[in-house]
Formats: C-alpha cells, sequence, structure tokens
C-alpha cells in the first residue's frame, strides 16, 4: 500500500485529469494505491472538484485548509494523514502533468533499495520539457549551489517527484519543517541525508505545465 499526495491550489484546469491518470495506472499495474488531495482553499473551486472526487473513488480523500499556506506546510498535512494509516510509502507528485503518473512503478521499484527515491532531472535519462533558457539556468544552478552549500551527493535536490519510505517520515521531526516554499523540498531531502537514510535518484522527463498558472 502507498499514498500519492496532492497539494493544490488553483487547479481546476488539471486536478480531474491527473486523479483518472492515476487511478488508470493503479489499475493497469494492479497496485494498492491511495490519494490525498490537500487544497488551500483555491478560490476557482479546486477544493469541489476533490470533494467530487472523493465521492467517485473510496481510495481518494481530501484536507481543507483555510488559506494558501505554502506547499511544504501542506505535505507535511498529508505526511501525517497518510502515516495514520496502514501505508507503507509516500509519493508527493504536483497535479499539472509535470509529473507522470506513468513512472510511479519504477519508483516503487527503486524503494525496493532505498529509503527516498527521487525523481531526478539531472541525472543520465532524465530531462526538462518546455523551459525556456532562463527557468532551466535557475533550476540548474540554484540545484548546484544548494548542493555545494549543503555538502549532499544529490544532483536535483529542487525536484518535487519523490517517494519516502514511511520510516523515513516518521523519524524525520515534521513539525520542525521550517520551510513553506521550494525550499521545501531542499530541507526535506538534507534531512533524511543526515538521519542517514540511503537516498536513490532515478531519471524522470519534467515536463512543463500546460493549463493553470505556474506557482514558481
Amino acid at each position: 500500500m502507498f499514498t500519492v499526495i496532492i497539494p493544490t491550489y488553483n487547479e481546476r484546469e488539471n486536478l480531474e485529469r491527473f486523479v483518472e491518470k492515476l487511478q488508470e495506472v493503479f489499475t493497469i499495474n494492479n497496485l494498492a494505491g491511495r490519494i490525498i488531495v490537500v487544497d488551500d482553499n483555491s478560490p476557482d473551486g479546486t477544493g469541489r472538484i476533490a470533494d467530487s472526487l472523493a465521492g467517485r473513488y473510496d481510495n481518494l480523500s481530501v484536507i481543507h485548509r483555510p488559506e494558501k499556506q505554502g506547499i511544504g506546510p501542506a505535505y507535511v498535512a498529508g505526511f501525517k494523514q497518510a502515516l495514520a494509516t496502514d501505508t507503507r510509502c509516500i509519493f508527493e507528485m504536483d497535479c499539472d502533468f509535470s509529473h507522470d503518473p506513468a513512472n510511479i512503478p519504477a519508483f516503487l521499484k527503486a524503494i525496493e533499495t532505498a529509503d527516498l527515491v527521487l525523481g531526478s532531472r539531472y541525472v543520465p535519462g532524465g530531462r526538462v520539457e518546455n523551459w525556456g533558457l532562463a527557468r532551466r539556468l535557475i533550476s540548474r544552478w540554484g540545484g548546484l549551489y544548494a548542493r555545494w552549500v549543503l555538502g549532499v551527493p544529490v544532483n536535483d535536490l529542487t525536484g518535487g517527484n519523490k517517494c519516502f519510505r514511511r520510516e523515513v517520515l516518521e523519524a524525520l521531526d515534521l513539525d520542525a519543517v521550517s520551510s513553506a516554499g521550494y525550499g521545501f523540498q531542499i530541507e526535506m531531502t538534507y534531512r533524511t541525508i543526515k538521519k542517514g537514510f540511503r537516498v536513490k535518484e532515478i531519471p524522470i522527463t519534467f515536463s512543463d505545465r500546460q493549463l493553470g498558472q505556474s506557482k514558481m
């Protein structure tokens, strides 16, 4: 059993399609997966769509938060709910299709010999699609700078497509995680490494969103 956590804010154009794709991947691969949508009171009605999906799929639940508080607290809320179940591993995924649900079997295979699996754009076989030069440079050099400052052997510290063993999240003090924005991804990986857990990177293709507005 595993859980996919999806933080949302104004994702009405993407959420239903993404959930349907996840359910398709679960079915085709005979996977026992759950989904937790964490919505930050989206003005565009994403939360209502999530509730409708929860009524359609018994493996989907929704956390409604009162306001936009950042991706870090959203994931922490999802982690805590997932850890209250019998789930063995927990995914982070964006619902704008920049993270491909079809990669879930590869993550589950990799987590057999790791404690945290990172979907990496910057290992052999990984790549980015539909980004301009400026965003490519910001992402690449930002990741390299964080790697140098923190002294950790990870190629894609800023990536947000991850799979944790539950033991990792149980060992970390989730209430002490301080990053609200995208620094959350760096902090979680750094804390995992400092605890002595095994981290593995696997290649993914990161595709920029086609619908909706980037939160970057």
